[in-house]
């Protein structure tokens, strides 16, 4: 398989859309009329669009293996590859402007941060553009594709061959293969590009070139889950430019990515089974759901073998190796959204059964979108050049369900891959008086609630909720919405009416595959 697919499970770090994707958008029909009113809207629009510097154009932005679009207005922008020599090699970058309602829209415009490190703003943003109505009403927002994404200038490595997620023929991950097919995937993109210039510093200094080519506006950031890292290094420097700050699923500067995988996992599935174990029915029906995962993980840690289940796009029957590796990557992916979460404790125990079809079925949907929105070439410059000097093995996690093998992973790809510089800043938190909304899910698997907590104490005019019962990237939940819109009209995070939160709970969890009971 593709060193995209192999890894990308494992580096699918913060990944933005995740939830949105697959749950979120569908919550309110209504709410899906509005690409079409934007759509509509422009029809009568002129040919041409001057903003700054910029003439940007019609255009129409999709979403992949969806039917969602965007009308949108697009302008070529290049910059350089290296800017320490502007006269070398340039990208060719994606910039598209969502364009507001408002018949005058406020000055400042909204930038949108996607997550991954690997995700694309003009490919994700369908995914999350219900919530963002209000904010739309009264401001243009700025997609501009991290170089290394969509559609500015890909690191992607693909091959012909499909395979499965990072095992190696016995199910286990082989880091020999991993280092082979990293150098691959180098060597192919080497002619075109040079790596150790697609780092999250090369990103910042992109966006404000962008902005300065649209006019210099104020901007009013929404980092989402890697895209919270990008916007707290670029308000770090170019703090006169921001006026807002959104942070969903927040990373703090000092963290290693990579680093806490384990852990925060670990934390995640006790809380979210313990749901189970409160809830009578589902106790009854499954007992203790997280000494059931760990048990299935030993007898697969003893014993992998391969499996037979119906593909559930095709039906077509399907064999893959089941081992300890591939079961905590599929438990991983699951732990990301409350409503496959939600599955976690009939699915595991219908492995433990021996019928893993809902386990893996749900999990190659999942991958196979992933792998779909993810750039690998560019999550490895970011991770290479940023946390990898940092990351360290972690023994005391070999225990738990995903025990150390990210790490290694990690550690493995950046044993090959180019690393760029980190500036010496980069780890700093970021102190600043800026309004700034962050915000986190109880049971986050990857950016947990303390995350946020701890970002938020040098932030004044910061606030952060935590939303009962949610997982990674939570802007589509509940009120949230409504609060977005309202803190970036207002500037004031302290004033905003939350209680509508409060309305929020966790998923119950389902005891069979008609739900939870009644």
């Amino acid at each position: 398989m593709t060193i995209q697919r192999r890894i990308a499970i494992a580096v699918v770090i913060l990944a933005a859309v995740f939830v949105a994707r697959h749950v979120s958008h569908r919550h309110d029909a209504s709410t899906m009329a509005a690409p079409t009113k934007a759509a509509t809207s422009m029809t009568a629009a002129p040919a041409e669009w001057r903003l700054g510097s910029l003439r940007l154009t019609p255009c129409e932005l999709g979403q992949p293996h969806t039917a969602l679009s965007i009308a949108a207005w697009c302008a070529p922008f290049e910059v350089p590859e290296d800017r320490a020599h502007p006269q070398g090699r340039k990208i060719a970058m994606r910039l598209a402007v969502v364009r507001s309602d408002a018949q005058v829209p406020a000055p400042d415009m909204v930038v949108f941060l996607a997550g991954g490190p690997g995700q694309a703003a003009t490919q994700t943003y369908a995914a999350v553009e219900p919530a963002m109505a209000g904010v739309q009403a009264h401001r243009n927002v700025l997609l501009l594709d991290q170089r290394g994404t969509g559609g500015s200038h890909p690191l992607g490595c693909r091959d012909s061959e499909p395979g499965d997620a990072g095992e190696s023929d016995e199910g286990g991950l082989d880091l020999a293969r991993v280092r082979r097919e990293t150098q691959h995937c180098l060597d192919a993109l080497s002619p075109t590009a040079d790596v150790r210039f697609y780092t999250t510093t090369d990103a910042v200094a992109d966006l404000e070139d962008a902005r300065r080519a649209l006019g210099s506006p104020a901007v009013d950031l929404i980092g989402v889950s890697y895209g919270t890292r990008v916007a707290q290094q670029y308000a770090m420097h170019h703090p006169d430019a921001v006026r807002t700050l959104v942070l969903d699923g927040v990373v703090p500067n000092s963290l290693v990515l990579g680093e806490e995988f384990a852990v925060n996992l670990d934390a995640a599935l006790k809380a979210r089974f313990a749901d189970c174990t409160a809830d009578a029915a589902c106790h009854a029906r499954f007992g203790d759901p997280y000494q059931t995962l760990y048990q299935l993980r030993d007898a697969l840690r003893a014993n992998p073998h391969k499996v037979t289940f119906r593909d559930p796009q095709t039906y077509a029957s399907t064999q893959r190796m089941l081992s300890s590796y591939v079961l905590a990557t599929v438990v991983r992916m699951f732990a990301y959204s409350p409503e496959t979460s939600a599955l976690l404790p009939l699915s595991v125990d219908a492995a433990a059964h021996g019928d893993v079809g809902p386990l893996l079925g749900q999990a190659k949907l999942l991958a196979a979108d992933l792998g779909d929105t993810m750039g690998s070439g560019l999550q490895y410059s970011v991770l290479c050049s940023e946390d990898a000097s940092e990351l360290q093995p972690r023994p005391q996690d070999k225990e738990l369900i995903l025990g150390d093998a990210m790490i290694e992973a990690f550690r493995t790809v950046c044993s090959v891959w180019p690393h760029g510089a980190r500036p010496a800043d980069f780890r700093q938190p970021l102190k600043s008086a800026v309004p700034a909304l962050l915000m986190s899910g109880q049971y986050d698997p990857v950016t947990p609630p303390r995350y946020g907590d701890a970002v938020v104490k040098d932030l004044p005019n910061g606030r952060h909720f935590v939303l009962k019962g949610q997982g990674h990237n939570v802007v589509m939940r509940g009120c949230m919405p409504r609060l977005l819109s309202e803190f970036i009209d207002k500037a004031d995070a302290k004033a905003l009416d939350a209680g509508c939160l409060d309305r929020l709970s966790s998923l119950p969890p389902f005891v069979g595959f008609n739900g939870a009971t009644p």
